[in-house]
């Protein structure tokens, strides 16, 4: 598969690496060429590098991996609004959280998925692997205890999620259908209230019974 990479930061590094590896090619898009390339040659595996806007236009894929402070400036240079993402599987892993309250900076108004489907012309928007920081996407596989890491996925377009499947597949993850685009909003929440946990060192997976717990008798 084809995929494009809006971004050269940690998200980037961590996601293009394992796709990469799995056989994909990728094509790293950043405002700073000379970044962009520093991080396709950290990538390897054949990975090229350009503008935010060639990256748009290359492939069936594209991930938006940039701080969410940065999303609009991305998707203008990436000409969004002229449809260059048009048709294309757009992956948000954003999240707009507030550092140290743990609350969202969209909160009052529409999820940042949904912010980004809106200004994305023709984009089939997929929200996903945006729960979890860049170390746990580095890991090969991502398997715990209890199995291969669940990646939640929100978007509204069948054929973009089923392609965002197998990347999350090709990880070693496997995919958790979370609904439509609108239930993206609940996700940014959950991640938002879950990084509360996780910084104040605390476990939430012992808030979570298993699910034979919650089948009825």
């Amino acid at each position: 598969m084809r995929i494009g990479v809006l971004g050269t930061g940690r998200m980037a590094d961590a996601l293009g690496t394992q796709w990469a590896r799995a056989g994909h090619e990728l094509f790293i898009g950043g405002r700073s060429r000379p970044k962009a390339q520093a991080l396709a040659a950290r990538i390897g595996h054949g990975a090229r590098a350009g503008s935010l806007r060639e990256a748009a236009g290359f492939g069936e894929v594209t991930l938006l991996a940039v701080a969410h402070e940065g999303v609009e400036a991305a998707l203008e240079a990436a000409g969004a609004a002229e449809g260059t993402l048009s048709g294309r599987a757009l992956i948000d892993c954003t999240n707009a959280i507030v550092p140290g309250r743990f609350t969202l900076a969209t909160d009052g108004g529409p999820g940042m998925a949904e912010r980004i489907a809106a200004r994305a012309v023709g984009a089939r928007v997929v929200k996903g692997f945006c729960h979890c920081a860049d170390a746990v996407w580095r890991m090969t596989p991502p398997v715990f205890a209890d199995g291969p890491l669940a990646v939640p996925l929100c978007g509204d377009d069948e054929e973009a999620l089923e392609a965002v499947r197998a990347l999350v597949r090709d990880m070693g993850c496997a995919p958790l259908d979370g609904g439509g685009l609108e239930r993206a909003r609940l996700l940014e929440s959950t991640v938002a209230f879950l990084l509360g946990f996780w910084f104040g060192g605390m476990e939430p997976r012992a808030a979570l019974p298993p699910l034979a717990a919650q089948s009825p008798a």
